[in-house]
């Protein structure tokens, strides 16, 4: 399980949230390792059974005036359960003021209480963000992936079989690398999306020639940071006696981090223009998305011919019947 300190977190996200610090700094020793944000307004009230006390807890408008009507007496034994529960840290939106017998509380179990200038609606949508891109779901693969017509490419298969070759033509003609060799996989907002699994420039290795810098050779317009993954193929070797998909009414599903993309088995063999062949495989998605396929589109105009055909040697065969009787 990923983990992060509430430092780590802090000096993230100190100017884009506008935090400060207001326990001592010892307090920012505590562990966050979930992604959701809670506000406890029934924990205060003293109902902890199903109190989400791993979560950062957010105190707004309402929390902060329910504590401050609270007797001392009272407020400290809420507060003081609250803390047992091993939070990992408390922030109050709107630049609002605790009471300051909550400070002393939060440093005595050692618990970060932080304020934030925003308004709460806007700490949690920012907050969640943040959390959400940290704790998502990854893997890093072999592959490359390219933005061929706004769609996400996928491409995989063995070493040599020509993904770099293939994307490095793409790019060529007008279309966009995020990555290539290694990809990091991530499940963010329901979609699968795919960015470079190195962190240090738009490379590639072209076999025979070397590494090229993308960026540097075609300019920034032809790289992506990241990118939504729509489709995946597989690019493998030419078989004879293999059996390909040859109309396209049967569709193939791969699964990454519990998401399925549509998949592309292509045969490579010498001579054939993959790159023409991944940018009509993306055009085609595009059409499929409008509403059109072209293999049921197909599929159909062959069973009206046969209908037609069928029709007209009936009607030619009653022709001849009615010819015969006279």
């Amino acid at each position: 399980m990923k983990e992060i300190t509430v430092r780590e977190f802090f000096d993230a996200k100190k100017k884009d949230l506008a935090l400060s610090l207001v326990t001592e700094p010892q307090t920012l020793s505590k562990k966050i390792n979930s992604p959701h944000v809670n506000r406890p307004g029934l924990a205060l009230a003293g109902y902890l059974e199903v109190f989400s006390a791993e979560r950062i807890q957010v105190f707004g408008e309402t929390e902060v005036r329910y504590l401050q009507s609270l007797r001392e007496e009272e407020l400290i034994l809420r507060i003081r359960d609250m803390f047992k529960t091993d939070i990992p840290c408390i922030i109050i939106s709107k630049g609002l003021t605790l009471p300051p017998v909550i400070e002393f509380l939060a440093n005595d179990l050692n618990i970060a209480l932080l304020s934030s200038r925003l308004s709460t609606i806007n700490l949690i949508q920012h907050l969640s963000r943040y959390l959400q891109d940290i704790f998502a779901l990854e893997k890093t693969i072999h592959a490359t992936l390219v933005d061929v017509f706004g769609q996400g490419i996928l491409l995989t298969g063995k070493s040599g079989i020509g993904k770099s070759e293939c994307a490095l033509d793409l790019v060529h003609r007008g279309h966009s690398l995020v990555g290539d060799d290694l990809i990091t996989l991530r499940y963010l907002d329901d979609q699968l999306i795919g960015r470079p699994g190195r962190a240090f420039g738009h490379f590639m290795e072209i076999r025979g020639l070397g590494f090229v810098n993308v960026e540097r050779m075609f300019g920034v317009e032809r790289t992506r940071r990241q990118k939504n993954i729509d489709m995946q193929m597989e690019l493998m070797p030419w078989q004879e006696n293999m059996d390909y998909e040859r109309i396209g009414l049967t569709d193939s599903y791969a699964e990454h981090l519990g998401v399925k993309i549509p998949i592309i088995y292509l045969p490579v063999s010498p001579g054939k223009n993959v790159s023409v062949i991944v940018e009509v495989a993306a055009m085609n998605m595009i059409l499929k998305s409008v509403g059109y396929d072209a293999a049921e589109d197909f599929n159909q105009k062959v069973h009206d011919e046969i209908r037609r055909k069928t029709m007209q040697k009936k009607l030619e065969d009653d022709a001849q019947d009615s010819h015969s009787q006279e």
